[in-house]
């Protein structure tokens, strides 16, 4: 989407704690004198703009919030005491640049390798001018509403300072037990308030090296979320990234975004997956399931929504964005890696679920509880199109298809409001962050709330308040294991997170109720909660991570296929090898989603025993259902077999030809060039691409 801008800022500290490296030495200079930010006066404004609204039936829209006390809303986020965290942007177009408008920076541009060379790049263009992208600074507003009327009544900058030549757009912001993670290019930081005045008083960069190059605006870091399995997910667009880890590893994707994550310390970073050309957030489903709205290129391809999985290429290179013979974005257009699956597509991508949205941007989930039973299942996803008339937001749910899923009763939820990120607020509703009018900052900012007056007092909605104000550090282990089948998923989680801290001694808890519990959504966050204690995270706790696997064992063999299914993904995330037997035996069930998850495990375990059961799954799949035989390919990849490899390049069946190829191609092998030869010209093309890739 032109422009998109999904953007989001800040926050600072006088007594600021700095992860500090000679490669970030610059960092420090920050300049906490930067201009004081424009905002606009108080109006009638908001509340008129609500009569142009058009919101699905039986809903109200109220206004919440509104400049002055907060202004150009990029993306925020509540924590369990409802309060807004509101990222700011004073920095788009006045400290953060376009490469549209400099595109004889561009050959530099798409050398640039890592931030610090997109900083002498920048240096040695601006000159004199260097110091003026130090003048404006990104910030983070706390919005509260202390009096409990409904409306937001008290704003506290919480960190500002923001501002160096480096710093992006921020876009992305995630606030959980007085911890606050941000994302702002070209760091990911964390952030404390430890005397609860509202301000940060901790900063800690957990990685840097993120934004290699000036790119398209909004293409930056965001989309903070945590994953069923603990873990802390989040996005960067194709400004790229390439992060020096302190063991001299570099992790990243330089020419191309993708899903990083890693653990709340900041510890274990990896991607997660790439290929994606601006995701600008990420959100989970009550089942585990990792989605994103991609945004297109402005050159007749469509927006994606894309089923995020372990290893996954979404085709993207941001090389395509420049090329316009023979064919504009190249590749990307000429080959429709655009597309949802077809026959005949490229095999090393794994394709999205749909095309819909212009400008994707803000993602929110139905945790259960807050709205009408109708929306159950349902993702709401924010279209910023640049004006209010023909933007809102979109809400459908999904339906298996293979091992992924199609795209089901798309509406418009809310419409005629130039949204850039929605989320649900712990006290029921929808509740979004408004940019107001075109691609420039205004001065201005609202958040609205979308709700069902008729159950605004509904004893669940309350309850949940309740119990998420309350936290759960205080409740017994079985009372968290009531907990783990209450209907909205945000209680669900903390529950899990609460008995997973808990280490061993949670053990038996977990294990009832994955086993015995009659409630399937309970019976998978025990899962996910055993796969917690399995990771040994929690410094304070005795490490017994066969105590809490070895019970996951028999669900390999459950009657819930869901339970089967997130027994072994969990198995093979923790590397338990007793689990082989159990995984080959799912290679051969009916569900297609069993085998994705079965091959993916078995690759994590370097199972090599387990091939000729791989094999048959992919050549039973004859390359039909495209998550199959990513699966089987990440498998291949995973156990790095070259000689198993070798021989599976002269199977009988074209699709384990295929497979082999495509892990080769993972492994960066020459041999793939064998495959020039074969007798099936679509694996012929592939190796093709493979070579020139």
């Amino acid at each position: 989407m032109r422009h998109s801008v999904l953007l989001q800022g800040l926050f600072l500290s006088s007594a600021m704690l700095v992860s500090v490296t000679a490669r970030a030495q610059h960092q420090l200079d920050r300049t906490h004198g930067s201009k004081t930010p424009f905002v606009a006066p108080a109006s009638d404004e908001a509340e008129l703009a609500i009569r142009k609204f058009q919101v699905a039936p039986g809903l109200k829209v109220s206004l919440w919030a509104a400049e002055p006390m907060f202004a150009n809303p990029v993306a925020f986020t509540f924590d369990e005491k409802g309060r807004a965290y509101v990222c700011e942007t004073f920095r788009l177009n006045a400290g953060v640049d376009d490469i549209r408008g400099i595109m004889d920076w561009l050959d530099e541009e798409l050398a640039s390798r890592t931030v610090d060379d997109r900083l002498a790049e920048m240096k040695r263009h601006l000159g004199a001018r260097f110091a003026k992208y130090s003048e404006n600074s990104e910030r983070i507003s706390l919005i509260e509403d202390r009096d409990g009327d409904g409306k937001a009544d008290h704003a506290t900058v919480f960190a500002e300072g923001f501002n160096t030549p480096l710093d992006g757009i921020a876009a992305g912001v995630l606030a959980r037990k007085g911890t606050v993670w941000y994302a702002n290019i070209p760091n990911f930081w964390l952030l404390r308030d430890t005397n609860g005045d509202g301000v940060a008083d901790i900063r800690q960069s957990l990685h840097y090296g993120f934004g290699v190059r000036v790119g398209f605006i909004g293409h930056d870091l965001h989309g903070v979320h945590f994953g069923p399995d603990g873990k802390i997910y989040f996005s960067i667009g194709d400004r790229g990234s390439n992060i020096q880890l302190a063991d001299g590893r570099r992790v990243g994707e330089p020419d191309t975004g993708c899903v990083f994550r890693c653990n709340p310390d900041g510890s274990g970073l990896e991607v997660f997956c790439f290929g994606l050309r601006n995701p600008q957030d990420l959100v989970f489903d009550a089942y585990g399931n990792l989605f994103t709205g991609d945004n297109n290129s402005d050159s007749g391809d469509q927006a994606r929504w894309v089923y995020l999985v372990e290893g996954g290429d979404s085709g993207w290179r941001v090389g395509y964005q420049f090329m316009e013979n023979p064919y504009s974005r190249g590749p990307f257009n000429a080959e429709k890696l655009w597309y949802p699956h077809f026959d005949g597509q490229a095999a090393y991508l794994v394709p999205p679920i749909a095309n819909i949205a212009s400008g994707p941007s803000g993602l929110a989930y139905f945790p259960g509880t807050g709205l009408p039973d109708r929306f159950q299942d349902h993702f709401f996803l924010v279209d910023f199109r640049g004006g209010g008339a023909n933007s809102g937001i979109h809400t459908f749910r999904l339906q298996p298809k293979g091992a992924s899923f199609e795209l089901a009763e798309p509406q418009h939820f809310l419409w005629g409001v130039l949204a850039t990120d929605v989320k649900f607020g712990i006290d029921g509703g929808v509740y979004l962050t408004d940019w107001v009018q075109g691609w420039e900052m205004t001065g201005k900012g609202r958040i609205y709330r979308v709700h069902d007056p008729a159950i605004d007092r509904d004893p669940l909605v309350l309850e949940t308040k309740k119990l998420l104000a309350e936290g759960m550090e205080k409740r017994s282990p079985k009372e968290l294991a009531r907990l783990l089948d209450h209907r909205d998923m945000r209680v669900r989680q903390e529950a899990q997170f609460a008995l997973a801290d808990l280490g061993p001694q949670a053990i038996r808890t977990l294990v009832n109720v994955a086993r015995k519990d009659a409630n399937q959504l309970a019976r998978l966050h025990a899962i996910w909660g055993l796969g917690q204690i399995a990771e040994c995270r929690n410094p304070n706790v005795e490490c017994k991570p066969a105590a809490a696997l070895e019970p996951l064992l028999p669900l390999l063999a459950d009657r819930d296929s869901e339970v089967r299914a997130q027994a072994a993904k969990v198995l093979g995330e923790r590397r338990f090898v007793g689990a082989r037997d159990g995984l080959i035996n799912l290679l051969s069930e009916p569900s297609p989603r069993l085998r994705f998850f079965a091959a993916m495990s078995l690759g994590k375990l370097g199972c090599r025993d387990a091939l000729p059961a791989i094999l048959a799954m992919l050549r039973d799949n004859a390359d039909q259902d495209p998550y199959l035989r990513h699966a089987g390919v990440m498998a291949l990849t995973w156990m790095g077999d070259m000689d198993a490899l070798l021989s599976a390049a002269k199977d009988a069946s074209s699709a384990v030809r295929m497979c082999a190829l495509l892990a080769m191609r993972r492994l960066r092998r020459a041999e793939i060039a064998m495959f020039l030869n074969d007798s099936d010209p679509a694996i012929v093309l592939e190796a093709a691409r493979a070579v020139n890739d």
